[in-house]
């Protein structure tokens, strides 16, 4: 259930980035770089037709009656220079730069949010929020624009371009006063995004980025152009060609649009196909992939996560990104240090049960998922584990025992989890179907860094441990999580103050000190996301 969920997600994403960007290659590497932890062929597979199958489909319906899939699809006439690779990677900077400032000033927002004692509702705040936006965008014409139109004008080259209706085209000295605009559109637009970004609307990051990276991009292509015709006799122009524009200001918008959409998601490749679709200009994709390269770096040196990642930090959402380097913050210990142990555990035994019992069970237990042992042991040392039934599945199995055509109503309906020879199929319930027989399992010593590894290489939602078969604890994803970040945060705390006397033996006692902090918090019922632990 949970892996043809992901399935579904990641191919829904590769054909909503398809058809926003009218990049269906790049929707299906967006879902793999930014989406899925776990992609494997049919994901990838199931991605890309959901995002051939919606490119064609938007094609078909040509909404804008353009041709073109997207409304700031635009087309190049002109290659670029040698000498335009400094201010490219001055747009990698400056993207860097906006994102990682961007995700800090937006984070400190969302905790005001979080913690405020006034405006609170999210329709008050949407209200407001919108009354200040249009208080300050409408005066200047680069805000006042709808993003889309926004986006489209500043990629677009000038003699693309019906009507000047922003007065992007103009030469010489007069474009001094629209390139101070464009700058204070894009330190307006940060601080705007900072906001809107986190209100409870259906609104996203990926086009307010590529729309203040295209206004500080297109400042810096005029700035640029300006300064190649105030002295075309410079032997660093000595490529361009005479009487033919040399610098084209709307190629430089779109590597900032990368460089800032870069900063901000820290996604690499599926940016620059991205883009590369948008253009179709193979020629630009080296400048684009610098950019971006630099981009991401200055990004991270300013803010370690990407705007998704510090929003599922920020919530508290138990993702273990097999991508990271987190090696150093993983505890050197066996798991059953970290898990719940099993007299800790909820556990269902075999028989013993009524579809009556099992309901009053879900509704006292707000567990996703329950051990099941066998129903005799002399201590609960020698429970024999049988396998894992999720709540969800539980549910759905005595539901359907209560609805036609069973109608097994009566309340002492007897369910059981394991082979009965003497048990009528027409007047009990066999729940084994329903149960994974099968679950992943762990030996009871194996080491927390192995059990790490595995949630993140399989996706997992929980593992077992035992030993020789019977059940010795639990371990949840959220377990993992909490205890990741605990060391991490701690990591963080120990590198601010610096080093210190006796530094390897005071991190060896805050580690272990730290570790038992997170177990007791484990313990008080701090888990949830897939096992019957304690509650």
């Amino acid at each position: 259930m949970d892996t043809r969920k992901r399935e579904v997600i990641s191919a829904a994403a590769a054909g909503g980035i398809s058809v926003a960007f009218g990049a269906p290659v790049g929707g299906v590497l967006f879902s793999l770089e930014q989406l899925s932890y776990y992609f494997p062929d049919k994901t990838m597979w199931s991605s890309f037709v959901c995002a051939m199958v919606a490119a064609v489909t938007l094609q078909a319906c040509n909404p804008f009656r353009t041709g073109k899939l997207v409304l700031y699809q635009v087309t190049y006439h002109s290659g670029w220079h040698d000498f335009e690779l400094v201010p490219f990677a001055f747009l990698g900077i400056l993207g860097g730069m906006f994102g990682g400032l961007f995700i800090k000033l937006n984070m400190s927002v969302a905790e005001w949010r979080k913690h405020r004692q006034y405006l609170k509702g999210p329709v008050t705040e949407v209200v407001i929020v919108s009354f200040i936006t249009a208080l300050i965008n409408f005066p200047i014409k680069f805000m006042r624009a709808q993003a889309s139109e926004l986006v489209h004008i500043l990629f677009a080259e000038c003699a693309d371009l019906t009507e000047d209706t922003l007065g992007l085209c103009k030469s010489g000295k007069a474009n001094t006063g629209v390139v101070a605009l464009l700058l204070i559109s894009a330190g307006l637009g940060i601080m705007l995004a900072s906001f809107t970004f986190g209100l409870q609307i259906p609104a996203g990051i990926i086009l307010p980025s590529m729309a203040i990276g295209g206004l500080f991009g297109r400042a810096v292509g005029l700035s640029v152009a300006v300064f190649q015709e105030a002295w075309p006799s410079l032997f660093i122009f000595s490529s361009c060609e005479p009487d033919v524009p040399c610098v084209t200001p709307g190629t430089y918008a779109i590597v900032g649009a990368a460089s800032a959409l870069a900063g901000t998601t820290r996604m690499t490749v599926s940016i620059v196909v991205i883009m590369f679709e948008l253009t179709g200009a193979l020629t630009y994709v080296l400048p684009i992939m610098i950019a971006v390269m630099i981009s991401k770096w200055i990004g991270d040196a300013i803010s370690p996560r990407g705007i998704y990642e510090a929003w599922i930090h920020f919530n508290g959402y138990p993702f273990l990104d097999n991508r990271d380097d987190n090696g150093s913050s993983i505890p050197d210990v066996s798991a059953a240090h970290v898990m719940t142990r099993i007299e800790d555990l909820t556990a269902i035994t075999a028989t013993g049960h009524t579809i009556a019992s099992l309901r009053q069970m879900l509704a006292h237990h707000r567990f996703r998922g329950f051990p099941v042992i066998d129903n005799s042991p002399s201590t609960t040392r020698d429970a024999l584990l049988l396998g894992y039934i999720s709540r969800t599945e539980l549910h759905y199995a005595l539901q359907a025992a209560l609805t036609p055509p069973r109608n097994l109503s009566a309340p002492d309906t007897e369910a059981y989890f394991s082979h009965q020879p003497l048990s009528d199929p027409a007047t009990s319930l066999d729940l084994r179907p329903w149960m994974d027989q099968t679950p992943i399992t762990l030996n009871a010593k194996a080491s927390f860094q192995l059990t790490v590894s595995m949630f993140q290489k399989l996706g997992l939602r929980y593992v077992l441990f035992t030993d020789r078969g019977m059940l010795r604890g639990l371990l949840t994803k959220k377990d993992v999580w909490y205890v990741l970040n605990g060391m991490e945060e701690q990591m963080e705390e120990e590198r601010a103050e610096g080093g210190g006397e006796g530094a390897g033996l005071r991190e060896e006692r805050e580690g272990r000190e730290g570790l038992m902090m997170m177990r007791v918090r484990v313990r008080r019922g701090v888990v949830g996301d897939a096992g019957g632990g304690t509650g």
